[in-house]
């Protein structure tokens, strides 16, 4: 396992990037210099940091790629995702440029800051974006494997990095669910770096587990193909709960099933602690996640 975090390794993997592609184009906005400053130094020209601005740093990052460039873009999460939505709707989505979006503290990583420093949406919300493909690896190895598979491959991407992650890495492809283990009463769909935790949770329970990095393009063939034979299916997302549903029904739209989420709720999240005091207060911890499949299977 490697032991860089999975922001530490974006970092590694854009300065090597830049180093063996000279279409990759790096913008920041003052965030994560250190990790990127390799990437900065060595290649001023195709890497800028734009200070503080973020619809500035994704109007750079589509002029690179209006030029032909390959743009990787990077800040913190909120200030990514929802503060330049509009840029990145109209700049990449509406011209249909290509360009990776690689983020840092999603959901309540930047715990102590706060809530202007949470974004548990940002998978919904980048969703709305045309041509948008969103991964979710769990590990710095996977996040590196789908980096390098979504940089060129003529798509914007969203990349999303965390604090948390899976114990050991999977070989994961884009838009490919893998099968964990199998059962019969439910299936289980695990998104990135819940996995490990989803798997100690259903511990002698008789369920289906899927593994999925890739949220878009879902592997809708894939969940049809591996579901359980019985009716219910829970998704388990490091993000807002319900993100992951609408994929899932449209899988399954052949067959009668029930569908519950585990994921962050939609709440105000006004409490400061770390992040493993989060996901206990909001049942996404081993125990919380064991208890809210168990009451799904057993109703």
């Amino acid at each position: 396992m490697s032991d860089l975090s999975m922001r530490e390794r974006a970092g590694e993997t854009a300065a090597n990037l830049l180093d063996e592609d000279q279409r990759v184009a790096v913008v920041l906005a003052e965030i994560s210099t250190g990790q990127f400053g390799r990437a900065l130094q060595a290649h001023p020209d195709r890497a800028v940091n734009v200070g503080i601005m973020e619809q500035t740093m994704v109007g750079v990052a589509a002029g690179f790629a209006m030029e032909g460039f390959l743009p990787i873009v990077h800040t913190i999460t909120p200030f990514l995702v929802e503060r330049p939505l509009e840029q990145i709707k109209l700049d990449f989505g509406y011209q249909g440029l290509r360009g990776t979006f690689v983020s840092v503290g999603g959901s309540y990583d930047y715990t102590s800051e706060g809530f202007t420093h949470h974004s548990p949406g940002d998978v919904q919300v980048l969703l709305t974006v045309p041509g948008m493909q969103v991964m979710v690896p769990g590990t710095p190895d996977e996040l590196e494997r789908l980096f390098r598979a979504t940089y060129a491959n003529g798509h914007i991407t969203y990349l999303r990095p965390s604090t948390a992650r899976n114990a050991g890495s999977r070989e994961v492809e884009v838009g490919r669910l893998d099968v964990v283990r199998r059962g019969s009463r439910a299936t289980v769909v695990a998104v990135g770096p819940m996995l490990d935790r989803t798997l100690a949770a259903v511990d002698g329970l008789d369920v289906t587990v899927l593994y999925v990095t890739t949220v878009a393009p879902f592997d809708a063939d894939g969940l049809a193909r591996e579901v359980a034979d019985g009716p219910d299916v829970i998704s388990v997302t490091p993000f807002l709960e319900g993100t992951l549903t609408p994929m899932l029904t449209d899988a399954l739209a052949a067959r009668s099933s029930r569908f519950s989420s585990i994921g962050v709720e939609r709440d105000v999240l006004r409490e400061y602690g770390t992040v493993d005091d989060h996901d206990r207060a909001r049942g996404l911890d081993e125990r919380g996640i064991r208890e809210r499949i168990a009451r799904v299977i057993e109703r």
